[in-house]
């Protein structure tokens, strides 16, 4: 008999209970991040046994509602989420969920299910690279597939979801491609899984990022961590060296209280969500990072680096306590984020996966968003206001 599961508002109490219940789930899925987005209506959803209503939840989401103008339709987006079982029948949980968001008001829904589909080794990253041939991470064969990710793409197509970006759907809000440090490693003979040890992480970055790390340390950089809700004036000096990291790069910055707001909204619930690193180098700030942290994942979330003084390796240095913390909490995996999928030396973009790459860890490819229209007319306005804004 198929399972059936009943999908229905929960405290934000619950929704934690929950997320803490489980090894890791993105930030992205924290009740928190609710006031991080406070452009965006929030709900926290549960999923309950039919058979037993007064159960804890087997599922969990943040939703996130975006009005669409002058009409009180929505979109609904779950950033990275929902939590819950990709391994099972997706009907049995998608099904519930669309219809609770349906009579929310939603047009549409957006998934990001937090399934992984390839992955690629430092070795085969650096062979393409250094191919000219290459020009995208789909001209290398990956080292691993992941049939669990396969199925799952396959079920939602089956579903009537369709992937970001087919028939022109509106922009992607979270990377299908990040790069992350393994922080675990599995005994060949045995099949057992351990944490690695700082020197083994140290040992399978390449020779540059060891050296610059050795540099960093013989010139006197100065690493350290904000504990709690880091005051004002360290967020404050974040954001400046991050402002002045944005005109060099050429990138939008966020303003200050976006980050003021999440600073506190995620160690208020849990102190040990966020951290905040600065590296000085005899009393300058060279490199400023926000870490952030769930269970057994740790993310390296924004960087920022002073253009002098760059010798001085203050961004290996931050880097490199980033994951040493990460390690020390328990942590299973390291995660530098989003990258593109650009492997060709002439693209700008190139550099940003040389950086990581150095680190000895790997692409990784997830399932990537997912829409599911509900109304097509309403879908179709929306993705037009959106490219009229940009």
């Amino acid at each position: 008999m198929p399972r059936l599961l009943k999908v229905r508002p929960v405290t934000a109490a619950e929704h934690l209970a929950y997320l803490r219940s489980r090894s890791s789930a993105s930030f992205l899925q924290t009740p928190a991040w609710a006031q991080v987005k406070a452009e965006w209506r929030a709900e926290s959803l549960g999923w309950f046994d039919d058979d037993a209503p007064d159960a804890p939840p087997v599922g969990a989401a943040l939703v996130l509602y975006r009005q669409l103008p002058r009409v009180r339709r929505y979109l609904a987006y779950l950033p990275e989420g929902p939590v819950i079982d990709w391994d099972d029948d997706l009907a049995a949980w998608l099904t519930p969920m669309v219809a609770h968001l349906r009579s929310a008001g939603a047009f549409g829904v957006r998934i990001g299910p937090p399934v992984t589909t390839r992955r690629w080794d430092a070795a085969a990253l650096k062979a393409g690279l250094a191919d000219p041939q290459v020009r995208r991470l789909d001209d290398v064969p990956p080292t691993h597939r992941h049939p669990a990710g396969a199925r799952v793409v396959s079920q939602l197509r089956e579903l009537g979801w369709r992937p970001q970006g087919e028939d022109g759907g509106f922009a992607a809000g979270q990377p299908r491609h990040v790069f992350q440090v393994p922080l675990t490693t599995t005994d060949p003979d045995s099949g057992a899984t351990r944490a690695r040890t700082e020197d083994e992480v140290l040992r399978g970055m390449n020779q540059l990022w060891r050296r610059n790390i050795k540099r960093a340390e013989k010139e006197g950089v100065v690493v350290t961590a904000s504990t709690g809700v880091p005051d004002d004036d360290t967020v404050a000096a974040f954001h400046a060296l991050y402002v002045h990291t944005a005109e060099r790069d050429r990138f939008t910055p966020r303003p200050l209280p976006y980050f003021r707001t999440m600073v506190r909204a995620l160690c208020g619930e849990d102190p040990d969500r966020l951290r905040l690193w600065q590296a000085h180098h005899e009393g300058d700030l060279v490199a400023a990072t926000i870490a952030v942290r769930v269970g057994t994942h740790a993310w390296y979330s924004y960087g920022a680096s002073s253009t002098a003084k760059r010798d001085v390796r203050g961004s290996n240095a931050v880097q490199w306590a980033m994951m040493r913390d990460a390690l020390a909490a328990g942590a299973e995996v390291y995660d530098l984020r989003g990258i593109t999928d650009t492997l060709d030396a002439a693209d700008p973009h190139a550099g940003l996966i040389q950086f990581k790459v150095g680190t000895g860890g790997e692409a990784v490819e997830y399932a990537g968003e997912w829409d599911l229209p509900i109304s097509s007319v309403l879908y179709r306005a929306f993705e037009l206001y959106l490219r009229r804004r940009r």
